[in-house]
């Protein structure tokens, strides 16, 4: 276990919940996007409206309105932007780095901790983030971040970096297809202890071959959400 992971075991009781749902609730069930969904294989998913009707199915299946899960999840559903998460000249990046929490547009998104905005990006592009927020934390003398992706455009536009964003705090909501980056609503959320210069945008995706790498670079988003279904 890394650092960080270690230091967010140990604070666990310091953290607010990231949207105003239960994620412990009977009414969230967990969603498999790997090669062992054979719906999900079967899909069209380059059809939004498709992928959000896939989306439907699942949760139905599992009597749930709220789909979790993801994380270092080796996922199939990144065939639907092969130029955006691979390309022939390099190994194909199709493991999930951070949890999504599928729910429905317009849910406000919260701090977990008193926060500082680092950076925003609109990483528009069909597949992408789309509009994504990058939180500053300080916790115990650790400085980490967390990364929101597929957002609105209008509530992140409102952001400027160093704007203090108080624990409990809404600062962006869940966006919509297609300005989320063309996806069926969801939050992609994700934790990093070096941002590595970069500036409102970090993979969310890597090559399986460098799990290690990357969990220890991301470590397990549900060490913040700590619901029991991821």
């Amino acid at each position: 276990m890394s650092a960080l992971a270690s230091l967010l075991r140990r604070h666990q009781a310091d953290f607010a919940p990231i949207l105003p749902v239960d994620l412990n609730a009977p009414e969230v069930a967990r969603l498999d996007f790997t090669a062992a969904n054979p719906l999900v294989v079967q899909a069209d998913l380059r059809d939004t409206a498709g992928f959000e009707e896939l989306i439907v199915q699942l949760l139905e299946v599992q009597q749930a309105t709220i789909g979790v899960g993801g994380y270092l999840e080796n996922r199939v559903i990144y065939r639907r932007s092969p130029g955006l998460f691979g390309d022939a000249a390099q190994p194909a990046r199709s493991l999930h780095l951070g949890v999504d929490i599928w729910l429905r547009a317009g849910t406000p998104v919260l701090a977990p901790l008193d926060a500082v905005v680092h950076s925003t990006q609109d990483n528009a592009g069909f597949g992408d983030y789309g509009p994504t927020v990058i939180l500053e934390h300080e916790l115990a003398g650790t400085t980490f971040y967390t990364l929101y992706g597929h957002l609105t455009r209008r509530e992140t536009a409102l952001l400027r970096p160093g704007m203090v964003i108080e624990k409990g705090g809404a600062f962006a909501e869940v966006g919509p297809a297609p300005e989320n980056g063309d996806w069926p609503p969801h939050l992609h959320f994700q934790i990093i202890a070096d941002l590595q210069g970069r500036v409102g945008d970090f993979p969310g995706v890597a090559a399986p071959e460098e799990k290690d790498k990357w969990a220890a670079l991301c470590p397990d988003p549900n060490l913040i959400l700590q619901s029991k279904h991821l």
